[in-house]
């Protein structure tokens, strides 16, 4: 039985009673999503990460994933001032604030999948995410540290990581995002930064203006000239601007702004 994801501290704060953040990554994703981001951030958060059970390589697609909304419930205890979600793990999080398993906190959403209404879903959504999954890793593999590899070999890699989430890992990510329609946003009620990339076409940014609309107290922002991992394409631009929100939302101040890129900032 494999254990439990432990958090460990990627970096201190400059000092002492400073904010907690706990950097949560999507499926098939590692903690190294964060590498070009964290170090950027505001000195005044200190920031916790996880290698969490649908993490890269790790997945193994011969068997179940591990309940992966227990595990973050479990994860992000109330020691934590605030959380940072990608993908996959941003929509077990409004799972879990919704329904009173985790405590709520301030919280980001970076490039989270969600549908207003079951009616969306269709025949052709199913098709779209099964047959082409692996472009999601594919786009990740461009903009990490696997960039200078060929074109060739990073497709190849794609369906290996694909291959390696396989359909038990694949149903769980799918599972979560037929689910979305369902979450009672309305009982989410710490504030809460949405951030969608304008070429995601994973998560498509329509579905995070939507998100952000469905909770109480949500602000969305729009990300020009991005995709679908933000902290990696722009890594200055977003810490900056979850630098300011986190500081701000949780009463430490406001942080300096650390970006030179002109952001498209929408109000839900």
């Amino acid at each position: 039985m494999t254990a439990p994801p432990t958090a460990r501290l990627r970096r201190s704060s400059a000092g002492d009673g400073d904010l907690r953040v706990l950097l949560l990554h999507g499926l098939g994703g590692t903690a190294s999503v964060w590498n070009r981001m964290a170090p950027l951030m505001d000195e005044r958060l200190e920031l916790w990460d996880a290698e969490l059970p649908w993490q890269g390589m790790a997945v193994s697609g011969s068997g179940p994933l591990a309940d992966p909304g227990r595990v973050l419930a479990e994860l992000a205890d109330p020691s934590y001032d605030a959380v940072v979600a990608h993908s996959f793990a941003a929509g077990l999080l409004m799972e879990e604030y919704a329904s009173g398993r985790l405590a709520q906190r301030p919280t980001v959403l970076l490039s989270p999948f969600h549908r207003a209404a079951p009616e969306e879903f269709d025949w052709a959504s199913i098709t779209y995410y099964l047959n082409d999954f692996h472009r999601v890793f594919e786009e990740a593999l461009e903009v990490g540290d696997t960039g200078r590899y060929a074109d060739r070999h990073r497709r190849w890699l794609a369906r290996q990581l694909r291959d390696r989430v396989g359909p038990y890992g694949w149903m769980r990510f799918f599972e979560c995002y037929l689910r979305s329609p369902f979450v009672d946003l309305s009982a989410v009620r710490a504030p809460v930064l949405v951030v969608s990339g304008e070429l995601d076409t994973a998560a498509r940014p329509g579905e995070g203006r939507t998100l952000a609309s469905g909770l109480p107290l949500a602000r969305f922002e729009l990300l020009d000239r991005c995709g679908h991992f933000p902290m990696q394409e722009h890594p200055a631009r977003v810490a900056g601007l979850l630098s300011d929100f986190l500081l701000t939302a949780s009463g430490g101040g406001r942080a300096p702004h650390h970006t030179s890129d002109t952001t498209s900032l929408e109000m839900s």
